[in-house]
């Protein structure tokens, strides 16, 4: 084994309500238990790579994603799953926290910035790290604004309302992801636009039974194409 990359979440930081990026860096102490126990898994992974992998013959990484869309995922209480079975059962999307700012990239953007990461310090140990992947900071939007979107690439009506909630979930806010770029000179390919409608476009092949596999071997070509 030569090439180790653990995959956390940008929650791992400790949570200060900063209006620029967390680096790496930054203090590892999440919100929530959820959040807590990848920090732990964050400093576990530390603390191996210091004792028992010192001598560099296996690579270690750990890599900070979050707030990630694309088609096939349908998690409660997550919005774009909430807008699928919305416009499923042609009712109007339900938003509970439209003011509500995240940064948001397709699922393809950290999946192949971990394949990276795994490739470039198995070829180089000193490329090892702790990588933010985040997207760029025109891709933090409200979830209004985001649900907006896909309403527009959905069509037929679309339309959401406001139930706003009182005492919103804890998050991380948005990566500074120069570090990975500096690096490597990876850069997110998709932005938000183009996240929203491969989401989309993924979801309608699913809704008519369509060929799921061949969806998604297009939009790996067409992201790699980007």
């Amino acid at each position: 084994m030569k090439s180790v990359v653990n995959i956390t979440t940008d929650k791992v930081y400790k949570n200060n309500e900063w209006v620029w990026g967390y680096r790496e860096d930054e203090p590892l102490d999440g919100f929530d238990p959820y959040s807590n126990s990848k920090s732990c898994s964050e400093l576990v992974t530390h603390s191996y790579k210091s004792s028992f992998f010192a001598d560099d013959h296996t690579a270690i990484s750990t890599a900070r994603a979050g707030n990630v869309i694309g088609g096939g995922d349908f998690a409660n209480d997550r919005i774009i799953p909430d807008c699928v079975r919305a416009v499923k059962e042609g009712r109007p999307i339900t938003v509970r926290n439209p003011h509500s700012t995240r940064p948001y990239q397709h699922v393809l953007e950290p999946l192949f910035a971990y394949l990276l990461i795994a490739q470039r310090q198995y070829e180089d140990p000193a490329f090892s790290g702790w990588y933010n992947v985040g997207p760029d900071e025109c891709d933090c939007v409200t979830t209004g604004e985001l649900v907006d979107l896909f309403c527009k690439k959905w069509g037929n009506g679309a339309e959401w309302v406001n139930r706003s909630e009182a005492g919103a979930p804890h998050e991380a806010n948005f990566l500074d992801c120069s570090k990975l770029k500096s690096a490597s000179g990876w850069k997110p390919r998709w932005h938000i636009k183009e996240a929203v409608e491969k989401t989309v476009e993924w979801t309608k092949v699913w809704l008519r039974d369509g060929d799921i596999p061949g969806e998604m071997d297009r939009e790996i070509r067409e992201y790699l194409e980007a």
